[in-house]
Formats: C-alpha cells, structure tokens, sequence
C-alpha cells in the first residue's frame, strides 16, 4: 500500500469517534493492551506526561511539548484530532512522523490488526507508543482523546497526571453530571504519581482529590500556587502575542506567548505548576528560561494551530476550535475584547453536542450568522442548526460549505467588522 491506500484503509475500516460518534468508543482497554503485548509494550520504554480534561488540554500538552525541547529533551507529543494531516497526531520535536512509518507500521501488522479489529484510536495509539520508543523520546506528552479511564492512552505509567478541567462534554458517553465525568477523567490518576489540577469546578475537584487519597498520590492545585498578575494582548509584526506576568508566592515570571486567546492564562498557569512538579518529583531539569522561551516559540515548536488563531487581518478573521459550553463561552469573552463594528458568525456544530446549550449563549444583536456543516459524518445539519437557531433569535444564512459560508462572511465584512469562524473542531480544520 502507498500512504493515501493506508489512509483510506484507516479511515474506512477503522471507526473514528470524531466521524461516526459513540460506535467508535470502547469501554474496555482489551485491545488496547493486546496491540501494546503484541508490540512487546513499547509504552513502557519512554517516559511520560498524561494530560485529560474537558477543555485546555490539547493546548497545555503543546506548550509542555515546547517548554521541554527548549530545555533540549527529544520530545514526543501526541493529540488529537488532526486538523489537517493525519500525522499532526505524533510528533517528535515538532516533526510529524514520516509517512513511510504509516504505511510501513500497518503493512507490517495488518495480520494482527485482522484478528482483533481494532478501532482507529487504538490503533493509531499503538502507532504513537511504537515509534516514541523507537525514537527513544526522554519525555512524550500524552493527550488522552476522550475521558481518562477507559482512554487507549492510559495504560502509561506516567512521571505526572495533569488534570486540566472538567465540564459537560461526551455526556452520551463519559456521563450526565460533572461529577460522573470527573471519574472518567481522574482514572488517568496512577498510584503514587503526582498530579496537577487546573481550575474547575468545586463538585469536579471534589471526586479528584478523593481519587487522589484513594491511589496516594500527591495532588497540586493550580489556583493554589499560581496566577497572572498583568496581562494585555499586543501586536508584533502582524501577530498577536498574549503578554502578562506570572506569579507564585516565591516569583514573578514575565511571558509571551502567541496562542493569545485569554483564556490560555489558566492553561499557561497548568504548565507551569506541572514544571515545578516535574523539577520536584523527577530527574527532569527545567529552568526558567526555558519555560518562558517554551511559551514564546509553542507555534514554532510544535504547529498548533485553531487555537485563537487570526487567519487575516483584512478582513479580521479568527477562528477557534472551541466546542462545548465552556469553550464556546471563553469564546465569546474574547469576541467582547476585540472592538467591532459588527460580528460575522461563520458557525457549524457535530450533532452530539449540547447545541441548544451553544446556541443560547451567542449574540443576537448586531451579529449575522453564516451556518455551515462540518464535512465529516458526525456534522450537524445545515437545515437543522438554522432551525434551531432561529427558535433563539439567531438570524443568518444557510451554506453548503464551510468555504462558501466564510467568503460570503468576507464579502460582506466592512472594515470594522470582526469574522469569527468556529463552533467545532472540524469547521476550523476546513480552512486553517
């Protein structure tokens, strides 16, 4: 098979979540550690970081990536979804794996592949866990793709747990109250291993520190030992850099950093607790500088992109990957931030999540809605989504395309005028 052949296979054979929904979800880990037996554990010969939570988590697992390799470890760093390129899952110093290793990895264990059937995620976990020991990584940072417990990811022995948040997400799948998904999320907790807790919710913390007692595991709490003093948003070339000072009881840390959107604050507050942790519980060593230069070059390092992520300047176009409650009200927060004569709403959604809960939160006055569909199985219905927007107010057009809906947004945008393109991870893939 040539690459493209390897990626059809995946992508047809293989359920994905982010296409088809919950027929993609395993509740049990058995395949999972039949491909790591199968591949002689290959999990077991890297170090690692194991980052879960509801919001935040893609971003504080790119910026950690960052901060070690400007401390010079070989860094893997794996996430999901892809935005664009199947290989912008694993990365190693930043660079994607080689296609050739797709192709090479499933040729070679396609036989096995055949007897268990794997789903997508776990094979492509598998993948990632081979060739970070094959790259002989120090340190690999490990994204968990939905919950914790029960995450193909979580049969690492991690050096850190980092715990970013907990909200209402994949409630058909991790459960229906904070509490439920709280469990879900703390399972990436390991006996004895240090975990770091971002701000979340008083019910959500409440399950995690008793899953910490119960594994004796030492828990920090990021609102307990740091926070941002300062901050402006400023523009430097074109970009826009989020500038602020970080502070605990013992310093005061100056940064920058170009994912801008405010609401990275609290996520560069996890990354820099989970360094002090790692300085206290590991044989790592990592110095100040390379934290502030980590948070600084993240773009460069590691290619995160649709993160608060301006695709034009005229017209003034951002888009955002934010996709639930929470993130879509981070959001709208920064929309508050930027003056505009108008708002330019270019907005498609995935059919699972709470889409009443999204849509009574956006702006009614002066904002104009340009509604698409996502180009994947799970997308919410152009037809439905303009229905049920227009039930609360929401005014706009319908598009066959997210491409269309953004260039009538372009066309139509004064020089005022701000255009915000978002509502879900795969509406932003199509056109960063």
């Amino acid at each position: 098979m040539n690459y493209q052949q390897t990626l059809d296979f995946l992508y047809a054979q293989l359920p994905m979540f982010h296409r088809i929904g919950p027929a993609a979800y395993k509740a049990n880990l058995d395949n999972t550690w039949a491909l790591a037996n199968h591949l002689g554990n290959p999990e077991r010969k890297f170090r690692s970081i194991h980052i879960a939570g509801t919001n935040g988590k893609g971003s504080v697992a790119h910026l950690l990536a960052s901060v070690f390799q400007e401390s010079g470890y070989k860094t893997g760093l794996c996430t999901s979804p892809h935005l664009k390129d199947f290989r912008e899952r694993f990365r190693v110093n930043g660079e994607m794996m080689p296609e050739s290793y797709v192709t090479g990895f499933v040729e070679k264990h396609m036989e096995f592949f055949e007897i268990i059937k794997p789903s997508f995620f776990e094979m492509t976990i598998a993948m990632t866990f081979a060739w970070f020991a094959e790259q002989k990584v120090d340190i690999a940072i490990i994204e968990t793709g939905l919950g914790g417990r029960l995450d193909s990811t979580n049969i690492i022995q991690p050096e850190l747990s980092v715990i970013t948040n907990v909200g209402l997400d994949h409630v058909n799948l991790l459960g229906n109250t904070i509490e439920e998904i709280a469990r879900e999320k703390a399972g990436i907790i390991k006996p004895g291993i240090p975990v770091v807790v971002g701000k979340t919710r008083e019910e959500a913390m409440k399950v995690i520190i008793e899953k910490s007692l119960e594994t004796s595991s030492p828990i920090y709490k990021v609102t307990e030992n740091y926070w941002v003093d300062v901050f402006e948003i400023f523009y430097l070339n074109g970009e826009r850099l989020l500038k602020g000072k970080l502070v605990n009881d013992n310093n005061t840390i100056d940064f920058e950093c170009p994912l801008s959107g405010t609401y990275q604050l609290e996520n560069i507050c996890t990354v820099a607790l989970s360094v002090d942790i790692i300085n206290r519980y590991s044989s790592f060593s990592i110095y100040e500088n390379a934290l502030k230069n980590g948070l600084k070059n993240v773009v460069k390092n590691t290619g995160i992109q649709g993160r608060w992520q301006i695709l034009s300047e005229k017209p003034f176009v951002i888009c955002d990957t934010g996709h639930n409650t929470d993130g879509i009200a981070s959001v709208l927060e920064n929309i508050r931030m930027i003056p505009h004569s108008h708002l330019h709403f270019v907005l498609g959604m995935m059919n699972d999540k709470d889409i009443q809960g999204i849509l009574n939160m956006l702006p009614v006055e002066n904002t104009s809605y340009y509604f698409c569909r996502p180009d994947v199985p799970r997308g919410l219905a152009v037809k439905e989504l303009h229905e049920k927007a227009l039930q609360v107010g929401l005014k706009g057009e319908m598009f066959n395309s997210v491409i269309s809906a953004l260039k009538k947004a372009k066309a139509n945008a004064g020089e005022k005028d701000l255009i915000f393109v978002g509502g879900s991870t795969f509406v932003v893939a199509e056109i960063v």
